[in-house]
């Protein structure tokens, strides 16, 4: 089962990325961090801005796991790898779980269930996220959680304090359901377990707020780009009052999604304290002021899933289902998880336009492939994970992007839900006055068209296909 959901959640990933379909933003920051980690400093992302240190952004070390690999693979392609063998092998513990609990027929189900729900297929299909470290250790917290063994329960947590620093809420809550569960002599794991969650995650703020060009203020004031560009006051607490305002006047899709994470448990996990670990989780996206933390779509219902479905085996090991009920609960669970399906990207597996080739995508890798290595360019928000691996690239028309790059690639035909941060028409001037400024175009075709800054030797003459060694 983890072998067949690795495989699925590889080819979509990595199908997506070559339809030009991945972004800038998370995809090609998170290869540029890596990279600087193999390279033997401290991250660093010109997609955030020039030079900008990732750790005054967000606190997530474990990526450093990942640098031996990208000296071996150099590509982006080894994040979306990583990411599927990440999340497919978290159906494991939970699988198991549920067969020595409930049988092997609820192991069969319960883990398809999980490894094809929603969260976990828009997770898959979102780029890559750091998040994706935090889904293998919840899923072997929570079994060791489920099953009474406290002491793994809080080895398994305390690594995930170095995957994000929201992760400091979740590390302490899964320490008071330990503490509660221990009963009165045996607390002290679930206590230091509590106590260290938020004493990392204020720690970690602290860090960051250090490593931020702008200081702490500027760390908790900072925008979500993608919030900017949806016209909302952007992320920090200075928007926490009309997060709340607009919480209250238009619920809707926070109701629905919150009834889809119980969903595919029939309710069922509501019967388990574990489901109070998705309390942070759940209650930061309630509050936010960007829309996109409501839904269902992206990545950020990922580490909410294992925690669901923890509860969903604890939930029916506490019922004492019988045979029948438990069939009935299987089915249920299994009949809402294929319902479900074709609405989420998983399904894209099974749509033929996920396998016709694109004829622009050749033309695509036969402009970027112009670029020479360690180039400054600035690039459509689609074209920037293929060059993060092997330039310094940053985001065409974005504020905060290195002025003056050596080479401007933009898509000009760039789909609906890439376009950011310019429109059309804005783009049609952005490009007129790169001319006048100097940038003559090298190829323009099918779409893509490629600037290059007057003085500079084109080091790469126009190929006849692909450059070898290229990784568009």
């Amino acid at each position: 089962m983890a072998g067949a959901l690795f495989l699925a959640y590889t080819v979509l990933s990595l199908r997506i990325h070559e339809r030009l379909l991945s972004h800038s933003f998370d995809l090609g920051i998170f290869v540029q961090v890596v990279r600087s980690y193999a390279e033997g400093h401290l991250p660093v992302s010109e997609i955030k801005g020039p030079d900008f240190p990732v750790l005054g952004d967000h606190f997530s070390p474990v990526l450093a796991v990942l640098a031996p690999l990208y000296v071996l693979w150099p590509s982006v392609k080894l994040l979306l790898v990583t990411q599927a063998a990440l999340i497919a092998a978290s159906v494991l513990p939970l699988a198991f779980w549920a067969r020595r609990a409930l049988g092997p027929a609820a192991a069969a189900v319960i883990g398809t269930c999980y490894g094809l729900s929603w969260g976990i297929a828009s997770g898959v299909a979102y780029d890559f996220h750091e998040w994706a470290f935090a889904v293998p250790l919840l899923a072997f917290s929570l079994t060791a959680l489920g099953e009474g063994r406290l002491r793994a329960a809080a080895y398994w947590a305390l690594p995930l304090l170095l995957v994000k620093e929201d992760m400091g809420l979740t590390v302490a809550a899964i320490g008071l359901v330990i503490a509660w569960r221990g009963g009165p002599g045996n607390r002290r794991p679930g206590l230091l377990t509590a106590a260290a969650g938020p004493a990392a995650a204020v720690l970690a703020v602290l860090m960051l707020g250090s490593f931020h060009p702008q200081g702490l203020f500027g760390y908790i004031a900072s925008h979500n780009p993608g919030a900017e560009a949806d016209g909302g006051p952007g992320g920090g607490l200075a928007g926490l009052l009309h997060d709340v305002t607009l919480g209250l006047i238009t619920p809707q899709e926070k109701v629905t999604t919150l009834i889809l994470l119980l969903a595919p448990t029939l309710f069922v996990a509501l019967r388990s304290p574990l489901l109070l670990i998705a309390l942070p989780g759940v209650l930061w996206r309630l509050a936010s002021d960007y829309p996109a933390h409501w839904g269902t779509g992206y990545h950020y219902a990922l580490p909410l899933m294992p925690i669901v479905f923890a509860a969903l085996v604890d939930g029916l090991h506490r019922r004492g289902t019988r045979s029948r009920s438990l069939y009935r609960h299987l089915a249920g669970s299994a009949a809402v998880t294929l319902l479900l399906l074709p609405h989420f990207p998983l399904w894209q597996l099974a749509d033929p336009a996920t396998w016709r080739t694109d004829p622009r995508l050749p033309v695509a890798r036969r402009v970027l492939a112009r670029i020479p290595d360690g180039a400054t360019v600035q690039a459509s928000n689609n074209l920037g994970p293929h060059l993060a691996d092997r330039t310094s690239v940053s985001v065409y028309g974005w504020g905060d992007s290195r002025p003056n790059p050596e080479w401007i690639a933009v898509d000009t035909r760039i789909t609906p839900n890439h376009r950011w941060p310019l429109t059309a028409e804005q783009e049609q001037v952005a490009l007129a006055i790169s001319s006048i400024k100097g940038y003559r175009t090298v190829a323009e075709e099918n779409g893509f068209v490629l600037l290059q800054r007057a003085g500079q030797q084109n080091s790469a003459p126009p190929p006849s296909g692909p450059r070898p060694g290229a990784r568009p």
